[in-house]
């Protein structure tokens, strides 16, 4: 791909962590990016991530292989009407969006519906911009694709292998399938969490107990409520039709073991905890939920043959016991690649100096 050119609409967290990871992988492919955040562009600039910013969306984007749409969700319908003007049967546009049935509806009234396909890389963290973006957001993370039902096969294959090129396992779905596991896997427990808080900060009382003994289960369960009110009001407007059918689902599963409670129904109540337990435990590593403190950290690292080895040896020899290790694929409100999980505190203490000394990024949690 030396001589390809690529666009960028938006340069924000996934948008910048994307241009990033295509400068650092394909060094000689040329990025153009246009941002109404003009530092962003600056930044991208001084630091040759890209190599043309646009202070307008211009015919500079005509002759890209791909435009990558990186603005938020209800900016991108003025973007399609845009580059419809100029885009060729020869580009490729995708989108990054957590809910993909509103782009794919819209881009069904245009011509580049042949040439459209529906993205949605699983990373992402409660910061934003283009300040926070990293050439390793996509190392082994899940990249969903939803070609338009009108997309060639083989220009889909082709962007597939250009995504697992950067160092994403893409996924295949249709584009309905995608937002009904989002709404289910990302959306319904964003909703949950923010309900909770809010839940937990209307019965407090005025000395705010609650707040001050919160930690642990409370933090973990809840941490996803930090994150962008603008994004989350979006999701749910665009998303609207599978998130009521996951609350609904919900409500239901709640009333089922809300009467379960009420009618003591101890058979019941454990084989409803043992189920939720013995699913939970059989996911990939993630955070602690209620279970004990856990002593964790984790760490960017380039998905090359010994690379956990390298990491693993150099804890060995300094005496650290893991507990744990495993690479994230779905890491959406998660920095880092590597998840490493110790017995104790002190060992992570050591564990992160020794890491900072070898330069290896580390994120604590």
């Amino acid at each position: 791909m030396n001589s390809e050119k690529i666009g960028f609409i938006g340069l924000g967290l996934i948008g910048g962590s994307i241009a990033k990871t295509i400068r650092r992988i394909h060094p000689n492919i040329s990025l153009i990016a246009y941002d109404v955040d003009r530092e962003a562009l600056s930044q991208a600039k001084r630091e040759q991530v890209i190599t043309t910013a646009c202070e307008d969306l211009t015919d500079l984007f005509a002759d890209c292989r791909y435009i990558f749409l990186c603005a938020p969700v209800q900016k991108n319908a003025d973007f399609l009407e845009k580059l419809s003007s100029f885009a060729s049967k020869d580009c490729i546009i995708t989108d990054v969006g957590s809910v993909k049935t509103t782009i794919h509806q819209e881009i069904s009234h245009t011509s580049m519906a042949p040439y459209f396909i529906g993205g949605h890389p699983m990373a992402g963290s409660e910061k934003s911009g283009y300040q926070h973006a990293t050439s390793y957001l996509l190392e082994n993370v899940y990249y969903i694709l939803t070609p338009s039902p009108e997309t060639d096969p083989e220009i889909a294959a082709d962007f597939q292998e250009f995504i697992r090129s950067l160092g994403a396992i893409p996924i295949l779905l249709n584009y309905q399938e995608h937002d009904f596991i989002t709404a289910a896997v990302s959306h319904l427990p964003h909703i949950l969490a923010s309900s909770l808080v809010n839940l937990v900060k209307d019965l407090d009382n005025k000395e705010e107990i609650m707040k001050q003994v919160a930690a642990g289960g409370f933090k973990d369960i809840t941490r996803i409520a930090s994150s962008s009110p603008v994004m989350w009001q979006q999701i749910c407007l665009t998303n609207k039709e599978q998130i009521l059918k996951l609350i609904d689902a919900f409500t239901a599963s709640l009333e089922q073991t809300r009467a379960g409670i009420a009618a003591s129904e101890a058979e019941n109540l454990f084989d409803f905890f043992q189920s939720a337990k013995d699913y939970r435990d059989s996911l990939p590593i993630t955070g602690s939920g209620f279970l004990p403190k856990v002593y964790e950290v984790y760490c960017d690292l380039v998905d090359e043959t010994g690379g956990i080895a390298a990491l693993a040896t150099i804890l060995a020899t300094n005496q650290i016991n893991i507990k744990n290790i495993g690479i994230i694929h779905n890491r959406e409100f998660q920095d880092g690649v590597l998840h490493i999980e110790f017995y104790e505190e002190a060992a992570l203490k050591k564990a992160l100096v020794l890491l900072r000394k070898y330069r290896y990024t580390v994120y604590e949690r």
